[in-house]
């Protein structure tokens, strides 16, 4: 295998993807993995449920809505403008707490007042104090909800990619996150708020329309909608896009956003829908901000957080213009660099975040409290020290800018520091001040920043932010690449402009050296195009950022992933990408399908109901009955009637132990009788004799079809072997938080007695408890009849989606990535399950170490 990388810094991490082992791969192949390459910590994630459970309950539901679907929309259309106006109110709110704090931080120091001879080391400790007093108070906040720590923007991409994070969307997450992302942007750390503000959004739109609270469990209504996880992921995508419409002010951007990073799945509703939500939340943004900031209440002048001005020509000047075709060349070479240095940024902080897994988060909570007061101190240290000896003396007298709105707003933020009335500090220009008011500078400052200021900004800038994200902080990103990007960008203006003497407007160059970096880090597209159109408000700066952000992309993920792919791999989380490599249809199904099943019957003992549930941690379980004539087709050797012949013997194998297993968990059950049936059951269970072929045992002999539907014949735990293990017709599946319910609701029958007698739950009964359904733990089994039985079939879903063994990988991924699946039974010809496919078994790594296993096979 080639080395990748030689000898640089970033060896383990800039390789491209499919260079190295995974370890499924590693596993397969048999080889060891040094102490370097060893796994990280990783979580077993559970995924959503975003297949509709068509059951007889929510049949009678439908069957019972008639002219309340009109009211069922309604409702929806309601709740996406509440949530809209929600996002866009805590965005209010979040105005005033930074504005405040922004005041305190850069007004109220002594480090204004000193003059050059006296009071500076006075002046640091107090900025010191200051800031690591709030970034104390961030990291306290994280300490209290770990998951608020971070952008969210991966956790949230996850979730609507399928993936079920705990915690992330609930109302502490929130609390926590508003308000640590106050005090560590205003702690002087190289974070933004914009990440933060996305993440709060889909908190809002998960929790809002529940109308329940898992932190205030006294918070409840009798509100019967959109109580699954179908509709909450609708309304987190809606959330989300909400809150990149209030961060910049770019509705479409938001709705493009939710599509492009988040969801696995999209129609032409919930478009609609989002757009709706987006549009609500600039609404009520920009309503508030125009009233309090100038008191013109619908004047709509600040649509967003972060708005990067009016990009104009002086009045007057004919020969100006924000770009030309010429430029479209150095645009071109600065989406590449930006590619360059966002894969380099990205490799860097994968580094740090290995480190962190392994060295800082395995220790005392505290210690990441050290980190982040550690990384204050070196931050504020730095950008002081660079402030008093770096910067350099700027002279004002340039010409004003066209807009006299933007002339004063830049004015009033420069830091002239030890210089003259006529003369500002430009590196204590960009270092003190807000970042927001730092890009303004970049983007319409007349006056040059020099070329040193400007290189050793970028440089400090670059490693510190790579450093700060990933502690434990709530911290954005956005922000942090825009302002990096924008002085890489001015610098290149300088040097065009002043070296080369090419007339160009410096603005311009800014904005596309931000939009290169910071796509080279995220590696966004479309969305982060739109964004971008929207927060300049001008429509005329489409194509060059277009074609730079796509060079950027292109050019970065020839090394790396984006820098939220990088964390969500880091994390574990099996994520689903769009498609599949063309190579990967060299495999099918059966191949990557997980043969050995673990099922129920339509009429099931409430005791083998009890072992199931206690004995495995799957999610679903096929709903199953034992078919004798394919078992007849099957010895006839025809393919097309079982295809799965070459998992035979290790099927019957399974699923003898698995009745092992569950006569080990009945022992423990609060019944002498559930123990003698195990004993008894322990005595049939034996292994075939030595030389002998249990699967041909099984096959050769003979017994009667036996019709399980009927509940006086459920499954018995006297079964032979070749009773147990005859061919599984598919009939449906069932979800473990479902069989829990029936059995804490006491939902079955006496064997006596026909499955008519059994009780009969509603929808708004099975749907009580979401999103926290009961654990199979909490249930006390000394209340439970073992004998009585439960019939599954009204619960079960009857018609989940499903594929042949013969299918091509490349169908398999796009049914079940499309339709947000969770489950997907693998049945053949005549309806025999034969294996099932979960998330775990469509995810990149184990694709690949299926396919390398296959060309070993070969």
């Amino acid at each position: 295998k080639m080395a990748c990388c030689g000898n640089c810094f970033c060896c383990q991490c800039c390789c491209r993807e499919g260079e190295t082992r995974t370890p499924e791969e590693l596993t397969i192949l048999g080889e060891l993995r040094d102490e370097e390459d060893e796994i990280l910590p990783r979580k077993d994630y559970e995924s959503l449920d975003y297949d509709r459970c068509i059951n007889e309950p929510y049949v009678e539901v439908l069957e019972g809505m008639d002219n309340r679907v009109r009211q069922y929309e309604a409702v929806r259309w309601i709740m996406v403008f509440t949530i809209g106006v929600t996002v866009g109110l805590v965005s209010v709110f979040a105005i005033f707490r930074f504005s405040l704090l922004d005041s305190n931080m850069f007004q109220n120091t002594r480090k204004y007042k000193c003059t050059e001879k006296g009071c500076l080391p006075l002046s640091l400790l107090e900025l010191l104090a200051f800031n690591m007093t709030f970034v104390f108070i961030a990291s306290v906040f994280v300490l209290i909800e770990p998951v608020a720590a971070g952008s969210g923007i991966p956790e949230i991409k996850s979730y609507l990619n399928g993936v079920k994070i705990p915690g992330i969307v609930r109302l502490r997450t929130f609390v926590c996150k508003a308000a640590g992302v106050l005090f560590s942007v205003a702690g002087g750390l190289f974070v933004g708020k914009e990440g933060p503000m996305i993440h709060s959004g889909a908190i809002v739109g998960a929790g809002l329309p529940q109308f329940q609270s898992i932190t205030f469990k006294r918070i409840k209504f009798d509100f019967p909608y959109f109580r699954s996880d179908r509709d909450k992921r609708d309304f987190v995508s809606a959330g989300a896009a909400a809150g990149v419409a209030a961060a910049f002010g770019a509705p479409i951007g938001g709705t493009l956003f939710s599509l492009e990073e988040g969801s696995s799945f999209w129609n032409q509703a919930l478009t609609w829908k989002v757009l709706f939500c987006s549009m609500s939340a600039t609404f009520t943004l920009n309503f508030f901000r125009s009233g309090i900031n100038f008191n013109k209440w619908g004047s709509f002048q600040l649509p967003g957080l972060l708005n990067f001005g009016e990009f104009k020509c002086q009045d007057g000047d004919k020969n100006c213009h924000l770009w030309t075709v010429v430029d479209l060349a150095f645009f071109v070479l600065m989406g590449v660099v930006g590619g360059l240095l966002g894969a380099l940024f990205n490799c860097m902080n994968k580094c740090l975040a290995k480190y962190r897994i392994r060295h800082i988060h395995p220790k005392a909570k505290f210690i990441r409290v050290l980190e982040s007061l550690l990384v204050t101190m070196v931050t504020t240290v730095v950008i002081f020290a660079a402030s008093m000896l770096l910067g350099e003396c700027r002279d004002l007298s340039s010409p004003t800018t066209h807009n006299s709105t933007v002339s004063e707003d830049i004015n009033s933020t420069i830091r002239q520091f030890f210089c003259s009335n006529k003369t500002y500090n430009d590196m204590a220009t960009l270092f003190f001040n807000p970042q927001e008011a730092a890009i303004h500078q970049l983007f319409h400052q007349d006056g040059t920043f020099s070329p040193v200021t400007l290189s050793v900004f970028f440089v400090l800038y670059f490693l510190l932010a790579c450093w700060t994200y990933g502690v434990s902080v709530p911290s954005g990103l956005f922000v942090p690449s825009l302002l990096c990007g924008a002085a890489f960008g001015r610098l290149v203006a300088n040097i065009l402009k002043v070296k080369l003497g090419m007339d160009i407007y410096s603005g311009t160059f800014a904005l596309i050296g931000a939009a290169a970096f910071l796509g080279g880090v995220v590696r966004m597209t479309i969305s982060l195009t739109v964004i971008l159109i929207e927060s300049t408000n001008e429509i005329t700066y489409g194509l060059p950022i277009m074609i730079t952000l796509m060079v950027a992309k292109w050019t970065g993920d020839f090394f790396n992933k984006g820098i939220y792919d990088v964390h969500i791999e880091l994390r574990g989380v099996p994520l689903l990408e769009w498609e599949t490599e063309v190579e990967m249809d060299k495999l099918t199904a059966s191949d990557i399908m997980e043969p050995n099943l673990t099922y129920v019957y339509p009429h099931t003992r409430v005791q083998s109901l009890v072992s199931i549930l206690r004995t495995t941690v799957y999610h679903a379980f096929p709903v199953v009955t034992e078919n004798r004539q394919n078992e007849r087709d099957f010895m006839k050797g025809n393919i097309l009637v079982s295809n799965n012949i070459r998992f035979k013997k290790s099927t019957v194998v399974s699923r003898a132990g698995e009745q092992q297993r569950r006569c080990q968990s009945m022992k423990s059950y609060p019944s002498s009788e559930l123990r003698n049936v195990c004993d008894e059951q322990s005595a049939v269970v034996e292994p075939a004799e030595e030389g002998e072929d249990l699967l041909q045992q099984m096959l050769e002999r003979r017994h009667a079809p036996y019709p399980n539907l009927y509940p006086d014949q459920s499954p018995s735990e006297e079964w032979t072997m070749e009773e147990r293990f005859r061919p599984l017709t598919f009939h449906g599946l069932i979800l473990r938080s479902q069989l829990v319910n029936l059995l804490i609701r006491g939902v079955c029958y006496a064997e006596n007695q026909s499955s008519a007698t059994q009780p009969r739950l509603s929808f708004a009964e099975m749907t009580e408890d979401y999103p926290r359904y009961p654990d199979i733990h909490d249930l006390d089994l000394a209340l439970l009849n073992p004998r009585m039985i439960v019939d599954v079939t009204p619960y079960m879903n009857p018609c989940p989606y499903t594929v042949s063994p013969n299918t091509r990988i490349s169908q398999v991924f796009n049914l079940f990535r499309t339709m947000g699946l969770r489950h997907l039974p693998v049945v053949n010809a005549v309806g025999e399950i034969v294996g099932i496919i979960t998330r775990h078994n469509l995810t990149h790594e184990f694709l690949v170490a299926k396919l390398r296993q296959h060309y070993i096979t070969v």
